[in-house]
């Protein structure tokens, strides 16, 4: 079947030949029809999966359609309801426009009238999306509202998204863990021409190996043993929107070639499927690691890492712009005194000092969660150095003491720095000493000579 998105209308009539009826007229009008007999059966339906359009009867046995609607409401189900009924009357029509139906149209009726009620339904959605992009348009100077920094750097990755927003193809997103990188997946999708789509977000990493195939294509009914119906896919989700792969770095070698040959022919092939479906999906992939040395490792192929670097991006760690942490740190005051239900708007100058000068192993997550641990232990509305976490204050004082205090030697300010420098270069390397020399821009022979000298203990592999 090819996947050209029809718009998905469930139809819930407990006398089953108009039921039926209905389903006939609608499947040979373009839509992608179900029926069921009863309410209950239909909201089961709306939680197994999307629907566009839900045709539904007042008048049933058990649960009637006043029922329904308030179950829908309160279970928060998506689906726009039009009412239908034999023994119509203003004041039954009044109570479902209440409860959240679009329209009430009285049996018995003609095809025409539904079919142009369907229409218009249509119509309002399709004004509604064009109202959201004019929105966006006239909001156009906070549309980065969710990424905060005024830095060079940042503004320039700004204008980086702005541009790539407006076209089609493929987008790799790089940086350390923590850096914002869905943020700027998420920025791109809603600039974009498909915003009023859907935004599907899939972790490569967090799936085991012998599932992520079918999240991301999709089964049919009876593909293995527990498959009792089809299943959509993550491509299939994001069909028209757009699709993220956090953690691309992490794909088995075995799934790289289908998500290769989705991304050039734009089609996939569900688990236990004979034939192919069509998609229409913008890809933006993540990582945090270095993709090029994985294809160079032959962990990660080589075609596959073109087909996504096509538009790359990159984000700063935010000890490379330590101006946006002020910025930052506000935003998440704002952000944490909501969420706390705890006013806290102020930074005392010695602990912002300490945000400062901070390496940030963790980037912008870590800063957050730091702030709201901060705004936890704040007595007042004020952030003091004594409610910061002891490894900041600890790893903060003798750099920030020895430049802001009165020492004036040169030899005993360089090697407190020098020192500080390499324990952060072999914590982030997690004890690698010849990747630690790389980031410190020195000779593997000179950082363990260092490492002799000032008698630094080398973190383990895989400490943090």
């Amino acid at each position: 079947m090819d996947f050209e998105r029809k718009r998905r209308v469930l139809v819930i009539d407990d006398e089953r030949d108009f039921g039926e009826l209905l389903e006939i007229l609608l499947t040979r009008d373009g839509y992608a029809v179900e029926y069921v007999s009863r309410a209950s059966d239909g909201l089961k339906r709306l939680q197994e999966r999307s629907i566009d359009v839900i045709i539904c009867d007042v008048t049933m046995p058990g649960m009637d359609g006043l029922a329904f609607l308030k179950s829908k409401r309160e279970m928060k189900l998506d689906g726009t309801v039009v009412m239908m009924s034999a023994y119509g009357s203003i004041e039954s029509a009044i109570e479902c426009m209440k409860l959240g139906a679009y329209d009430y149209i009285s049996k018995p009726f003609k095809s025409d009238e539904l079919l142009l009620t369907l229409r218009k339904l249509e119509e309002r959605e399709g004004l509604r999306r064009e109202n959201r992009r004019l929105k966006q348009a006239l909001d156009r100077g906070h549309r980065f509202e969710e990424i905060v920094g005024r830095s060079p750097v940042m503004q320039r990755l700004f204008k980086v998204i702005d541009r790539v927003a407006a076209y089609p193809s493929t987008v790799l997103v790089s940086g350390e863990s923590g850096t914002g990188k869905e943020l700027v997946a998420r920025a791109i999708h809603r600039l974009s021409d498909r915003a009023s789509q859907k935004f599907v977000t899939v972790n490569c990493g967090a799936i085991p190996e012998a599932l992520i195939e079918s999240e991301l294509f999709g089964y049919v009914k009876g593909a293995f043993t527990d498959a009792h119906r089809d299943k959509l896919g993550m491509f299939s989700e994001a069909h028209k929107g757009t699709l993220f792969l956090d953690e691309i770095g992490e794909l088995p070698l075995s799934l790289q070639v289908k998500v290769l040959r989705a991304l050039q022919e734009q089609e996939i092939r569900p688990v236990g499927a004979s034939r192919t479906q069509s998609v229409d999906v913008r890809i933006v992939a993540a990582t945090n690691r270095n993709l090029q040395e994985e294809v160079s490792q032959r962990r990660f192929r080589e075609d596959l890492y073109y087909r996504l670097n096509v538009l790359p991006i990159h984000l700063p760690p935010l000890r490379e712009r330590a101006e946006d942490i002020p910025d930052l740190v506000q935003h998440f005051l704002a952000r944490s005194s909501d969420r706390l239900g705890k006013v806290v708007k102020n930074v005392q100058s010695d602990a912002m000092q300490r945000l400062m000068i901070h390496h940030w192993p963790g980037n912008i997550r870590e800063l957050e969660n730091t702030i709201e641990r901060a705004c936890v232990f704040a007595d007042g509305d004020t952030i003091t150095t004594s409610v910061l976490p002891d490894s900041l204050r600890k790893s903060a004082d003798r750099v920030r003491l020895t430049l802001l205090g009165n020492e004036l030697s040169i030899k005993k300010t360089t090697r407190i720095i020098e020192e500080e420098l390499i324990v952060r270069a072999l914590r982030q390397t997690s004890g690698n000493r010849t990747a630690a020399s790389k980031l410190l821009e020195i000779s593997h022979r000179a950082l363990l000579y260092k490492i002799k000298e000032y008698s630094i203990n080398i973190p383990p592999r895989g400490a943090q």
